[in-house]
């Protein structure tokens, strides 16, 4: 007589992903990646629990049930369903030997669970299909009828099966008594509110009329849950339920942000502290809300976004549980030092000649976060052989109650630069300079993504003076200086300027137009329209990298001599001293250099520019260009070397122009 075991299959429950309540998260969210990726693996992951125990009754009749059992909820879903087989003998002993015996199977037959025809032939068809020990004329043990019961419902079409073994003429006939599945008729979801129908309806769409199948029905909770894991979301389906009349109810758990709050960190040793910054400065910054379900992706952006503020050290946002299957999100901030000063040098291109060829020394004092609310305050004074720059900038940079992160600037400026880029030549007027006492302020505004907008109105006292300071109005050649015919132009500037940038990286796409608009409120001050417009774009070829630039602007109206755009120069036509080409009203600049690695930080370089004034030299007031009989077009083209340092990248380059002279040129950080 054969052995009977009874064994149960129990699914493990199914839980809402709500995150551990302390996670070590990193400003990049490595850790929590790998926290929520786990927790959504758990969710696909049914662990069984097996429960035996041993009857004496002395039957030969196989018996099965499947249910599902989900402690998430207070009652049964009949889903998801596992199996318990049971052979009854009389005593244990007995069937601890008997189980190892091998009984005849005449014939297979496949029926529902009233014994009668299926009356499906294609989920016979499958139930069949699914056995792989249980053929006609075999000769079978326990284990192998039990592990044939848990293949038909692994097929995933049916909700029980019971094999019976019937004693006939020809032998032991096994029949496996099944119940299907209901046929899908319909979808309820519950908590979805972030998922979109058409993708939920996407994922059931082929199933509708057809008996629903188990192994389908995951792939497409699976499909759901990967889903919200592509785009970082803490949400997941929780329960599936089939209710009569073929209807499918999913519960979707999406776990809402229920608080954000900050806590500020000490930068040595870790631990809570009082932060300078104001806590609105900082939630203000970051997208996610309160009541949006969760991004870990919009969390990451957000991390970045607070740390461009540039006064925060480090950053990390911690989720944890909350009631009612929410999150809380701790934000952990570490401050920079706040202010500070600081010393250095430079180059000033304009400067070609002299001792010291253009050196120039700086101080500074800076404040980034004035008040807690990120303002920064910055004084600066360069100081060079000639030019002379001091400067006191204040900025906002998102005005209190501005809900479309307008920033603002207030400006003042006394600058000292040469004048020899309009005005030089080599008979007297080589040490002029120009000096502008400028004060204003600026708005500016993000108008979508990689675009930006500034507004302004500026005011300029600006003139010229000798090399013993003097002001003149006059140069060697008896040409006016100014434009008013006295010591000093006044302009009020109305500025405005649109900005595009690409990645932001030296080689992306950069666009940038500039318009300013003399406004002659006073007869005195000066009246007319200038705008100038840079486009760069750049191209990988293979290891190298191809950069095209094109420059150009207009100015219409009467505006100063020494405000003429200057061409020629480092920073323009490269195998020209600065501004040798041609100083005009209009100007086009264009530029094209072949990068290419060649040791460590060092990079070779391929150039060529041309350069034009349009032929508008002589409407400059005084035309100081003809004067100095400059070409007015010009082109150059060579090589050169680029070595990344902290103070940027150093330029060494040597240029031949169409006049058949050689220059070399250096400068620091990337061509304008």
């Amino acid at each position: 007589m054969l052995q009977n075991d009874d064994v149960r299959f129990i699914s493990s429950s199914i839980k809402i992903p709500i995150p551990p309540k302390s996670p070590t998260f990193t400003s990049h969210f490595t850790n929590a990646t790998k926290t929520v990726t786990q927790l959504i693996d758990s969710f696909k992951t049914h662990s069984n629990e097996f429960t035996r125990s041993v009857f004496g009754k002395p039957s030969l009749m196989c018996s099965t049930s499947l249910s599902l059992i989900n402690p998430f909820r207070k009652r049964s879903s009949p889903i998801l369903c596992s199996a318990s087989l049971s052979l009854s003998e009389s005593t244990q002993s007995q069937g601890t030997r008997q189980s190892e015996e091998r009984v005849l199977i005449s014939e297979v037959l496949v029926r529902n669970k009233e014994g009668e025809e299926l009356g499906r032939k294609d989920l016979e068809a499958e139930a069949l299909q699914a056995l792989k020990a249980c053929r006609p004329n075999s000769a079978l043990t326990v284990s192998e009828v039990q592990d044939d019961v848990h293949r038909i419902i692994n097929s995933g079409y049916f909700c029980s099966c019971m094999p019976v073994a019937v004693d006939t003429r020809d032998g032991i006939r096994l029949v496996f008594q099944v119940e299907p599945n209901q046929e899908f008729q319909g979808l309820v979801c519950e908590g979805a509110n972030v998922l979109p129908a058409k993708y939920l309806e996407d994922s059931f769409r082929d199933g509708y009329g057809k008996v629903i199948n188990l192994r389908r029905l995951d792939e497409a909770i699976s499909s759901i849950n990967g889903w919200y894991m592509e785009r970082g979301l803490f949400a997941m389906v929780s329960d599936v339920e089939i209710l009569s009349g073929g209807v499918l109810k999913l519960n979707v758990s999406e776990a809402e942000v229920n608080n954000i709050s900050i806590r500020f960190l000490d930068r040595k040793t870790g631990e809570p502290t009082i932060g300078k910054t104001k806590p609105e400065t900082i939630l203000r910054q970051i997208t996610t809300k309160k009541g949006q379900v969760y991004s870990m992706l919009q969390g990451k952006r957000d991390v970045e976004t607070v740390l461009t503020m540039g006064i925060m050290e480090d950053v990390s946002i911690i989720p944890q549980p909350a009631d009612t299957g929410k999150v809380d999100l701790v934000m952990n901030v570490v401050e920079r030092p706040s202010g500070g000063f600081s010393a250095g040098g430079g180059i000033s291109t304009a400067i070609t000649s002299g001792p010291l060829r253009g050196l120039i020394g700086s101080f500074a004092y800076s404040h980034r976060n004035v008040f807690g609310r990120n303002q920064k305050l910055n004084i600066s004074l360069e100081r060079g052989q000639i030019d002379s720059i001091f400067r006191i900038n204040y900025t906002d940079p998102w005005i209190q109650g501005d809900d479309k992160r307008t920033s603002g600037t207030i400006m003042i400026q006394n600058s000292r630069t040469p004048g020899t880029i309009v005005h030089s030549n080599e008979d007297g007027d080589s040490n002029l300079t120009i000096g502008r006492m400028t004060g204003g302020i600026e708005l500016s505004r993000p108008i979508r993504p990689k675009w930006s907008g500034t507004a302004g109105l500026v005011f300029q006292h600006a003139g010229v003076r000798d090399d013993k300071g003097a002001p003149i109005i006059k140069d060697c050649y008896r040409r006016p200086l100014t434009a008013s015919g006295n010591n000093h132009d006044e302009t009020l500037l109305a500025k405005f300027e649109t900005v595009y940038t690409g990645s932001g990286d030296h080689g992306s796409s950069m666009f940038v137009l500039n318009l300013e608009q003399g406004l002659p409120l006073l007869s005195e001050w000066l009246s007319f329209t200038r705008v100038n417009a840079r486009a760069r774009k750049g191209f990988e070829l293979g290891p190298a990298h191809l950069h095209l630039s094109l420059f150009g602007g207009r100015v219409v109206g009467n505006f100063s001599p020494f405000e003429a755009f200057a061409i020629g120069g480092t920073n323009s036509v490269r195998g020209y001293e600065e501004g040798a080409v041609g100083s005009g009203r209009s100007y086009v600049v264009g530029s094209g250099e072949i990068s290419f690695p060649m040791l460590g930080p060092v990079e070779g370089v391929l150039f060529s520019d041309y350069g034009t004034d349009l032929g508008t030299g002589p409407t400059v007031p005084g035309d100081p260009a003809g004067a100095r009989l400059k070409p007015g077009s010009g082109y150059g083209y060579g090589f050169g070397i680029r070595v990344d340092s902290p103070l940027g990248p150093l330029r060494l380059e040597y240029a031949f122009n169409d006049k058949k002279y050689q220059r070399f040129h250096f400068g620091v950080g990337h061509r304008n």
